[in-house]
């Protein structure tokens, strides 16, 4: 196997997810460095899945060693990933991995540095443990329930911003490109950014105050952020503004917001169309 970096000590000795979590950090370390060697060397085929919805050889073998280290390791657990078939059998579990082994996938056939690993663990349909892990920035988010969230070893959280005025908000490129978000950008200052998971990874570490999509996505896009963010003291809902269960028979949501919490409720009433979406 690739020689993987060692991931930074969890400064928290013993908490009861503490050998999944482990697992899932050693985990995306793994894919990302089989991610890390084609995006340098380029050794990649791409296929389509539907139309504007890519998939390369990198995803599937970043996925095949993600279920080998993570399902393997913890048979008794249910497993649903993008690039994994879904037969059902998930649902009969009370704990789920939730994965995607490359969240960010046309970034990275444009080698744009802004592609993830993503993984969580979903008991009962919340999300108890997230690891996101960005191989060519080296950033590894990780955190289980209690733990508080690490950044590379070092604890990070949300930001304090109450107001919207100048609040950075994390978009999508194909969102943004298609001026889906120009009605929103004399009140708070849009970025966008590559990979939903990477997104919410940079709002639960403070580097952004929130991000928010009308676009249908699945639970795998969003499910270790999700963890992450709620973990670092922020807040994550649908578009109706309910808690997000995972682990559902129909893995897709409408879309959702993800916010530092104090931001919540200001965002949710910038976007009256949620509701009709």
């Amino acid at each position: 196997m690739t020689n993987i970096e060692p991931a930074p000590t969890i400064p928290v000795a013993s908490h009861e997810f503490a050998r999944e979590l482990e697992a899932a950090r050693t985990a995306a370390l793994a894919a990302g460095e089989i991610l890390r060697r084609h995006y340098n060397d380029g050794g990649f085929k791409v296929q389509h899945k539907g139309k504007n919805n890519p998939v390369t050889t990198a995803d599937f073998e970043a996925d095949h060693l993600l279920k080998e280290i993570l399902h393997g390791g913890f048979p008794e657990y249910g497993w649903l990933s993008e690039e994994t078939a879904d037969d059902g059998a998930r649902l009969r579990h009370e704990r789920v991995w939730i994965v995607d082994p490359l969240d960010g996938t046309k970034e990275f056939i444009k080698r744009i540095p802004e592609f993830v690993v993503a993984i969580a663990l979903a008991e009962q349909g919340v999300p108890v443990v997230g690891v996101t892990y960005n191989p060519i920035r080296h950033e590894l988010f990780s955190c289980a329930r209690g733990t508080g969230v690490l950044l590379d070893g070092a604890p990070a959280r949300v930001t304090a911003r109450n107001t919207l005025a100048n609040a950075r908000v994390l978009a999508s490129r194909s969102e943004t490109s298609r001026g889906e978000w120009k009605a929103y950008e004399n009140l708070i200052k849009v970025d966008a950014i590559g990979s939903v998971a990477y997104k919410l990874a940079l709002v639960a570490a403070g580097q952004a105050d929130a991000t928010f999509t009308l676009t249908p996505k699945s639970e795998w896009d969003i499910a270790s952020g999700t963890a992450l963010v709620l973990e670092a003291g922020g807040r994550v809902t649908d578009l109706d503004g309910q808690e997000i269960r995972f682990n559902q028979a129909s893995v897709k949501l409408k879309g959702f917001v993800a916010s530092n919490g104090l931001l919540h409720d200001a965002i949710e009433r910038m976007l009256p169309q949620k509701k009709s979406s």
